[in-house]
């Protein structure tokens, strides 16, 4: 037949590159693509058979890859229905303030949405950074920030809405002051004023 790849590289590498550019965000990740398109053309050219079919193989074959990436990228995200992932630690601080607290602040995550909850448990509890998060989950480093932050605030209004915190001034706890049951009672409060 007498393809060669480099016909196949100068036809096709402008347009393929443009087209896994629009179903992939990172230009890294768009080059890695396109080069793993290229390498299986290389392999495989001789197994196509009819050259008025190569520009549709050709993008057969760009499809496959980028289905591909994503199945990797989701292999490597963290399912929400895995208990064992957002288990809540147990091991409490040699701190009064916070064992009081500890149920009341359980209940609080708990209750948040799915995300928020993800959030806060991999990072305050799980030990995770939040580019460790995103990675875990697909997501740029500023989203799993935003997401993050997001969380952290929701938490911290119900916090405020259930108590009235005295902090030293590093901005420890040193006591607090239940402006509802919630807290005494380890309910945990959700929305509370």
């Amino acid at each position: 037949m007498g393809i060669a790849t480099e016909q196949v590289w100068k036809a096709f590498h402008a347009p393929l590159q443009q087209f896994i550019r629009t179903h992939v965000s990172d230009e890294s990740t768009t080059e890695d693509i396109l080069q793993d398109v290229f390498l299986k053309i290389h392999q495989r050219i001789e197994t196509l058979k009819d050259v008025k079919k190569l520009e549709s193989w050709v993008y057969q074959i760009t499809r496959n890859a980028i289905i591909d990436y994503y199945r990797s990228k989701e292999q490597h995200r963290t399912s929400l229905n895995t208990p064992e992932v957002l288990e809540l630690a147990e091991d409490l601080p040699d701190d009064e303030v916070i064992t009081d607290l500890f149920p009341a602040v359980r209940a609080m995550v708990r209750s948040l949405p799915e995300q928020d909850r993800q959030a806060l448990v991999l990072t305050e509890y799980q030990g995770l950074t939040q580019k460790e998060y995103g990675e875990r989950l697909g997501l740029s480093f500023s989203g799993a920030k935003s997401r993050v932050q997001r969380a952290r605030e929701k938490l911290k209004k119900m916090l405020l809405d259930c108590c009235h915190f005295e902090l030293d001034r590093r901005g420890k706890v040193i006591d607090y002051q239940p402006n509802c049951d919630c807290c005494s009672n380890g309910d945990g409060c959700t929305g509370c004023t």
